[in-house]
């Protein structure tokens, strides 16, 4: 009897070699080369409904380009992430972590899709009843709307060569699995097939798919990176648990902007947009209190304001504590380095806090001077005003650079309510602040403390 081959593949990028090795020579991760046994090379997939078995390439001059179709989801917020509504013919991977309202989300916009189109919700994680019940609590109507629990992969293609749906979802990827494989549910080998498949869906018969998947304990995307590639458009699902607010990004977009955001709060009734984030993150602020700015940073083509809260105590022990929520610790650190050097503030031997108010992750250098203003505020325990914004980034000089798209950013911090605006003095192009907003200009760090904390 033959003995049975095996190979070895790593579970972080699919990279497969013929023998196991403690670091992958793909991805570079360390202990994840498992091993599974081989099994003959099939013949791929063609896409459904691609028509004949050969197609001869055809001049780019001879191509239609009209545009794509699209269609609103029934959530302005979903629709900005997606650059105006989901395009036909997609394949849309919705990531986050267990329990975030990924199938929540997916529910709930069944309830305006189901008006225009069929939509079948395949779950591979929940049970038909179990999704009726959740339906009926979120107020989803029945019309429309078909469900299918199921996780082998050739049922699910024949119910959609046989429904025929307008939208698919599938709820998870992890879960569904090809029996002609025989790696387990899940596995790197699954979930690109499925995957696979779920695309020539999409592309072939013109269905516009969303597929949730899940994160590993890193923070990213479960499966190998290859699933992001293969996808139109991957969106993150992020929040804090004891947050009731959700924020969710476009890591990747082929039909839209990235770094595009819409913001939800989980409700009793699922989730609810919130239109104005800005003003939802500032309230509750306080006042008068030392360690706290506010800045506005970019998100996408939206000007958000965030609330940067620093605190400076003096250490109690020979090294001094650091610990960040919300911002990058390596930039907090620079940012405490050059305040020290540069503002001429004795910190090194203090505790060091920082936290973004309401979930969000500042990684734009226009937070710089809001975090420098926080600091030097918290240390010298003297409040910034009010009504008062900063934005700029920091240099190590102590310098202070200009940021893009200036003056949509004075815009929203002008309609919050605030009069005074902290902005670098040189390199900022042609400023046109809104009536009744005082610029301060200032050159670096220095004279933002002493215009700010006299």
């Amino acid at each position: 009897m033959a003995k049975a081959k095996t190979l070895f593949y790593c579970t972080e990028c699919g990279n497969e070699t013929p023998k196991w090795q403690g670091r992958c020579s793909a991805c570079g991760a360390w202990n994840t080369i498992v091993e599974r046994p081989a099994v003959e090379a099939k013949k791929p997939l063609k896409a459904v409904g691609s028509g004949a078995a050969f197609r001869r390439p055809r001049p780019i001059a001879q191509v239609e380009a009209a545009g794509e179709l699209r269609f609103d989801t029934g959530m302005a917020e979903l629709d900005r992430v997606l650059g105006g509504g989901a395009v036909k013919g997609s394949l849309v991977l919705v990531g986050g972590a267990p329990g975030i309202g990924k199938s929540t989300l997916m529910l709930q916009i069944c309830d305006n899709l189901c008006r225009f189109a069929n939509v079948l919700y395949v779950s591979g994680e929940e049970s038909e009843r179990q999704i009726k019940l959740r339906a009926q609590r979120l107020g989803i109507r029945d019309r429309g709307l078909y469900l299918y629990a199921e996780t082998e992969l050739d049922d699910i293609v024949a119910a959609v060569q046989e429904q025929k749906p307008d939208i698919l979802i599938v709820d998870s990827i992890q879960t569904i699995y090809n029996g002609d494989s025989t790696s387990s549910p899940g596995s790197v080998a699954q979930v690109k097939e499925c995957t696979i498949a779920l695309m020539h869906l999409a592309k072939g018969m013109g269905v516009t798919v969303f597929v949730v998947g899940h994160i590993n304990k890193e923070g990213s995307l479960a499966g190998p990176k290859v699933l992001e590639h293969m996808v139109d458009c991957v969106l993150l699902f992020e929040g804090e648990e004891h947050n009731s607010y959700r924020i969710l990004r476009a890591a990747k977009n082929r039909f839209g902007a990235t770094n595009e955001i819409g913001v939800f709060e989980m409700g009793d009734k699922g989730l609810m947009e919130v239109p104005n984030p800005s003003e939802a993150l500032l309230s509750g602020r306080p006042e008068n209190m030392p360690g706290s700015c506010v800045t506005c940073v970019m998100e996408g083509a939206r000007p958000v304001l965030a609330e940067v809260q620093a605190l400076l105590s003096p250490s109690a022990y020979g090294n001094s504590r650091r610990s960040t929520n919300g911002f990058d610790y390596n930039r907090a650190m620079m940012m405490l380095a050059v305040l020290e050097k540069r503002g001429g503030l004795n910190v090194s031997n203090c505790d060091f806090y920082v936290n973004v108010i309401g979930g969000l992750t500042l990684d734009e250098p226009a937070a710089d001077l809001a975090l420098v203003v926080a600091l030097a505020s918290s240390f010298r325990d003297k409040p910034v005003p009010f009504d008062l914004a900063a934005i700029g980034e920091v240099g190590l000089t102590g310098e202070l650079r200009a940021v893009h798209a200036i003056n949509q950013r004075l815009s929203e911090v002008r309609r919050l309510g605030f009069t005074k605006c902290l902005v670098p003095a040189r390199g900022t192009g042609k400023l046109t602040p809104p009536d009744c907003l005082q610029l301060i200009q200032v050159r670096n760090i220095r004279e933002a403390i002493a215009a700010l904390l006299v």
